[in-house]
């Protein structure tokens, strides 16, 4: 990519295309575009047809997405999938009709087997079972990244993905009906704290390990493997270090301050019990993260709570 190269980044206003945005500026490129919901239907086939033809997009960063946590996926999994399929089927075809120069789809790290050994290589893709209370969301990006694959087999189009694990920081969605576990625990401590509240009540055992990557250093990988990486098999993003929902909470409830306790509701899923990115590949490449979780959270607090004002 050039500095004056047009590029596209498809949900910019999102955590993960906000990112994007902010580090593509902070390394000099000159000529990024978004374009809001209202602005642009990226379900809506012939908008992004007509969208393409029009703006002519060089380069395209593809990632917007209908996401949510484990009761989202569990609630609304025909919108999970519909909506995700309709968004990548009409920005991908659109970039290879409209000769886009690259394009990087990204996926997440739900597409891998439940039961996947660990840490979890690119090759264990379809391999197994998928987690049920995200395969609506995993199906499509398994698809999304398929196609991908597809067009540069079948076309010779510069079309690439990642992999990234659990993403949280500036943008992200602290709606406690359809968040993450990440920002769903920083929003609970912090009106616990605010409302004098005695306890913290925590989703499943906290025994499930998870993998946590800043949105910032997710950017800068992004970045760097559109400048960088051509290869036609999908790549992990991650830090390649875990921790347990239970350690997790006890961070998160040391940033916030909060001083009451931990009650964890094993009546509530868990999800899958361990998911860590096999990141060598990524390495490999020549990248590797730089944001330490605890500083992350903070980061990401203080983000929550000037929002909130």
């Amino acid at each position: 990519m050039k500095k004056d190269s047009k590029i596209y980044v498809a949900g910019h206003r999102g955590l993960v295309g906000s990112a994007i945005v902010r580090n593509l500026k902070s390394k000099g490129y000159t000529n990024v575009i978004g374009k809001t919901h209202k602005e642009l239907d990226l379900t809506n086939q012939l908008e992004v047809r007509k969208f393409f033809e029009e703006e002519k997009p060089e380069y395209v960063f593809l990632a917007a997405a209908h996401v949510g946590g484990i009761n989202a996926n569990s609630t609304y999994p025909a919108e999970f999938i519909y909506e995700n399929l309709e968004i990548q089927n009409n920005v991908i075809k659109a970039a290879h009709d409209f000769k886009v120069k690259k394009l990087l789809f990204l996926g997440s790290s739900c597409i891998y087997p439940k039961m996947c050994p660990q840490p979890i290589k690119e090759e264990y893709l379809l391999s197994g079972y998928l987690e049920p209370t995200n395969e609506a969301y995993a199906l499509a990006k398994i698809s999304g990244l398929k196609m991908c694959q597809f067009f540069k087999k079948q076309y010779g189009d510069n079309f690439i993905s990642c992999m990234p694990t659990n993403l949280y920081g500036p943008n992200d969605n602290f709606d406690l009906e359809t968040s993450h576990v990440m920002p769903a625990l920083i929003r609970k401590f912090h009106e616990a704290k605010v409302n004098n509240e005695p306890f913290v009540e925590v989703w499943g055992t906290g025994k499930p390990l998870r993998e946590f990557l800043h949105v910032d250093d997710m950017a800068d990988g992004c970045v760097y493997l559109m400048e960088n990486y051509d290869g036609e098999e999908h790549v992990n993003i991650g830090t390649g270090k875990e921790v347990t929902i239970r350690e997790l909470a006890e961070i998160i409830k040391e940033v916030v301050e909060f001083n009451g306790e931990l009650r964890f509701n094993s009546d509530k899923p868990d999800g899958t019990p361990r998911k860590l990115l096999d990141v060598s590949k990524l390495e490999g490449v020549g990248w590797k993260y730089k944001i330490e979780l605890r500083d992350g959270i903070k980061d990401s607090y203080e983000w929550f709570v000037n929002s909130i004002k």
